[in-house]
């Protein structure tokens, strides 16, 4: 016997609420509170309602709406992959025929863990997450069953449990050869500034960085470092002021989580009168455009952010054709970039 067709009364059903409720929250009515929605979708995915249907228990939708969506916690032009990454993944994804739409994902559906009210998880081929780290909501979306890769991820993933592909730029080899460099050029105490674990980059720029200090046999002073949760770094203006006030002797180094937090120590430093690099050297990672405004200017590690869009994009198409292959994690290189603020090393 044929097994019936899942109605949108089964999924009504299921979750206790009235067929018109579940009907408004599949086609994204704005009247219906996300947390009702969300719900609904999940439910539909979980029963195979017709739009959410699989082909079989593991593949995805057989019906394509030519759609991708981009969830970000930020604009694009605000991030420090830039507009480079969305244009490379943009191009690559419109040459098959897809559309590309871009949601923001605001602190509050984070913390609500609710989907964007423009966001409609039935007329949706693929996602693709930027700068999303939040753990809880990373699941939320890898549990809606669709195609998902994260372009960078939240640093407490745990590979084999997460149900989507990961793309990275490779941290911890290249903070590993520049911090590498540093001590082979003399210097001799190091700090660390970011939130290793404000997202995985982080700590794996965070990793390469202690290893090649405890390969010179150099100790970390953490006193030295400032790891703090980064909400306070970007709430605070005279946060990085005062953090660095409060170290009693600073390093020769500090190696810095990106180029964003570098140029703020900079500052901060020019403000009690040293000088960069005599007095301390500064590195940062990104190679963003402020990396060359800054004076001196700062050494990076260059990001490849059109290379990384389009591979997103391939990995994200690969993904939607064949629901079933293993999910990968996967770096593309980076190239250290050496200017003024390291001198001694080349």
């Amino acid at each position: 016997m044929a097994k019936e067709k899942v109605t949108i009364q089964d999924i009504a059903d299921a979750l206790g609420i009235s067929r018109n409720t579940a009907s408004k929250a599949l086609n994204g009515s704005e009247s219906i509170p996300a947390e009702t929605r969300n719900k609904v979708i999940r439910k539909a995915i979980e029963l195979k309602y017709k739009q959410f249907a699989f082909m079989d228990s593991d593949s995805f939708l057989s019906k394509s709406s030519g759609n991708i969506a981009l969830l970000t916690e930020n604009l694009p032009n605000t991030s420090h992959f830039g507009s480079t990454l969305i244009s490379g993944l943009e191009k690559r994804i419109s040459a098959e025929g897809y559309n590309l739409s871009i949601h923001i994902v605001r602190d509050i559906e984070q913390k609500s863990l609710s989907l964007p009210n423009n966001f409609d998880a039935s007329n949706v081929d693929g996602i693709i997450c930027i700068e999303l780290f939040d753990l809880e909501y990373s699941k939320l979306i890898t549990g809606l069953g669709i195609p998902t890769i994260f372009i960078d991820c939240s640093a407490y993933v745990c590979y084999p449990e997460f149900q989507a592909d990961v793309l990275l730029m490779e941290n911890d080899h290249s903070t590993y050869q520049l911090t590498k460099k540093l001590i082979d050029g003399g210097y001799k105490s190091f700090g660390f500034i970011g939130d290793y674990n404000h997202c995985r980059s982080f700590n794996e720029r965070w990793a390469g960085f202690n290893r090649a200090l405890s390969e010179a046999g150099i100790a970390l002073d953490l006193s030295q470092s400032i790891v703090d949760d980064d909400r306070l770094f970007f709430s605070e203006p005279e946060w990085m002021d005062e953090r660095l006030a409060a170290i009693r002797e600073l390093p020769s180094v500090f190696v810095c989580a990106n180029d964003y937090i570098a140029v703020s120590v900079m500052k901060a430093l020019k403000n009690r009168n040293l000088s960069i690099p005599q007095d301390i050297v500064i590195c940062g990672f990104d190679n963003g455009p402020e990396s060359v405004i800054v004076e001196p200017h700062l050494t990076t590690v260059h990001i490849f952010s059109n290379e990384m869009g389009v591979k997103a994009a391939e990995m994200l198409l690969s993904r939607i054709k064949d629901p079933n292959q293993p999910y990968q994690v996967s770096h593309i290189y980076t190239k250290p970039v050496i200017r003024e603020s390291t001198p001694n090393i080349r």
